[in-house]
């Protein structure tokens, strides 16, 4: 029988709480990850399309072992499945959604997140990587950017007063949801509004190296 890690009953949590952000009729960018599990989670009655910046409009969900096909992966190279009526394009088209501000939500991970909105996504200096592929086209693009990502990393906070890592973009990012909490990102700074059973604000203060603002109206997370 198997069994279901603390982290991965959080990234879960955090992909569900995700899921309840999206409207039926949305245009939608899952980064890979942790954000592609939001595929997984969305009401039956809620029709929402799934953009992969590789190409394909109606990502259905990733694939299992019974329904996988080589050809048809997610921009992160993960086997999905597709809606009826999906539909296949180019790189280029792809990109001219993205840059037309069509997609409607984009979903990423983070290094880091901090108090501006300012998002680190794609490098630690010092070790190698491809490049910061279409995030930054995404993150500028989208009408809103959800930051979906444990709340910390190996004990050391991931929302920051000030990014220390290279920025993706500066001042795109609309809502952090953790395993712990969600923030929304304001003019006036980081606002929690929801706390996730089993935690206190205080709890939230000692994982977030950055000044929040309690929501006078800060409800329980509800995933």
């Amino acid at each position: 029988m198997s069994t279901i890690t603390d982290k991965e009953h959080a990234r879960r949590t955090i992909a569900r709480r995700v899921a309840r952000e999206l409207r039926d009729g949305d245009i939608v960018n899952l980064g890979i990850g942790l954000p592609s599990l939001v595929a997984d989670e969305i009401d039956a009655d809620i029709e929402v399309l799934f953009q992969s910046e590789n190409g394909l409009l109606g990502i259905q969900a990733l694939a299992d072992a019974d329904n996988h096909d080589p050809d048809l992966v997610n921009a992160g190279g993960q086997a999905i499945t597709a809606i009826p009526g999906a539909c296949y394009f180019n790189s280029a088209d792809s990109f001219a959604i993205i840059r037309g501000g069509h997609v409607d939500v984009t979903v990423l991970g983070a290094l880091q997140v901090d108090t501006q909105g300012n998002l680190a996504s794609w490098i630690i200096p010092g070790k190698m990587v491809p490049g910061m592929g279409g995030a930054m086209d995404l993150v500028v693009g989208a009408r809103k950017v959800i930051v979906a990502m444990e709340h910390t990393v190996k004990g050391q906070p991931k929302i920051l007063s000030h990014c220390s890592l290279p920025l993706t973009a500066a001042g795109q990012v609309n809502l952090i949801i953790t395993e712990m909490a969600v923030f929304v990102v304001s003019p006036e700074g980081l606002v929690l509004t929801e706390i996730a059973p089993g935690y206190t604000v205080a709890d939230i203060e000692a994982a977030t190296d950055a000044p929040f603002i309690v929501s006078a109206t800060l409800n329980p997370m509800v995933a």
